[in-house]
């Protein structure tokens, strides 16, 4: 298949590139590099021994996208491009509204108009808003705790709404837990502009000695040890995903968690990441950050039963490619 891969560069993205040239697809990516770095697409023609088609546009921007669709004629489109940080989109909720349903609603339209009959969203397990583990694609999704959720769940009720308008427009849409870990060159992993809001970045800049120290945010949830607990799942068995759900799309919409079923808490993957790789991670506790969950972890079941998929890699080894990653990239 020939797939528009928007954020393709981006973490995520990226990996999922890989993955789907090692299953002899067509790739071509669209990032603006908002949170990512031109340096990437080099990475990947190491990794893969192929080029592919890169453009430097905006997919919010509708002006910019559209050649991309005249020039291509596209099987399938996974959309990854967005803002993604919980605690920046409380702080930033007009731009990640902006940004983040405007370029669904872009893409979709695109979809439609040109006939590209299978998309694949990014989403995430924010749209399920503050309800208990394990969360289950049947739940009744509840407001969320913060606009980036909404952003997802809003982008979610656009697919959907196409999809049942415009047959045979399919959907997959993929509810992310939280992706850690790097590719096992170590060419390429997380990496993001600036001071990481993700935990695992953190943690590998604390270890490098380029930040100070962690802050963890709560030691007061009622959990195991007093920090959030969350299923963290790696970044390739995360991208394999997308591969399992292209290969096996139906008609409609079609919803699938993609975890591990298994909660960690920040202070269990601190100690995990020091045991593998043998270094330390100074942290303090500070407050709890707006918009966090004390509890959130997956029932990946739906996604083993009828896509064949579920995940391969452990703690550990998200530990020790996170690491690998960020001692070779400076």
């Amino acid at each position: 298949m020939k797939i528009l891969l928007t954020g393709g560069l981006g973490y995520i993205g990226s990996h999922t590139a890989v993955e789907l040239l090692n299953h002899h697809h067509e790739v071509i990516i669209v990032d603006n590099l908002a949170n990512s770095s031109l340096s990437v697409l080099d990475r990947l023609k190491k990794i893969t021994h192929q080029e592919i088609p890169f453009y430097q546009i905006d997919v919010a921007n509708k002006v910019e996208l559209e050649p991309v669709f005249l020039h291509h004629t596209f099987d399938a489109i996974i959309h990854f491009a967005g803002l993604k940080a919980v605690g920046e989109s409380v702080a930033k909720p007009l731009e990640y509204y902006q940004n983040n349903v405007l370029a669904t609603l872009n893409l979709a339209s695109f979809s439609i108009k040109y006939g590209v009959h299978k998309f694949v969203f990014s989403s995430s397990a924010t749209v399920y808003g503050d309800q208990p583990s394990p969360l289950i694609e049947t739940m009744e999704l509840k407001t969320t705790t913060n606009p980036y959720g909404e952003t997802k769940a809003m982008s979610e009720r656009i697919l959907t709404d196409a999809a049942k308008a415009n047959p045979p427009f399919s959907v997959s849409l993929l509810r992310y837990f939280n992706p850690i870990g790097a590719h096992e060159s170590a060419l390429i992993g997380e990496n993001p502009n600036g001071i990481p809001n993700n935990l695992m970045p953190y943690i590998t800049k604390v270890a490098k000695g380029e930040l100070k120290e962690l802050q963890i945010y709560g030691q007061d949830y009622p959990t195991i040890d007093g920090t959030g607990i969350r299923d963290y799942i790696h970044v390739v068995d995360l991208a394999k995903g997308h591969i399992a759900a292209l290969n096996k799309m139906k008609s409609a919409v079609n919803i699938y968690n993609l975890g591990t079923g298994k909660g960690v808490s920040v202070l269990e993957l601190v100690t995990a990441f020091q045991n593998v790789n043998h270094v330390r991670v100074p942290y303090k506790v500070v407050g709890r950050r707006p918009g966090d969950l004390a509890i959130v972890y997956a029932d990946p079941g739906k996604a083993k039963r009828e896509l064949g998929w579920e995940t391969s890699k452990t703690i550990e080894d998200m530990c020790r490619d996170a690491w690998n990653f960020e001692k070779q990239n400076v």
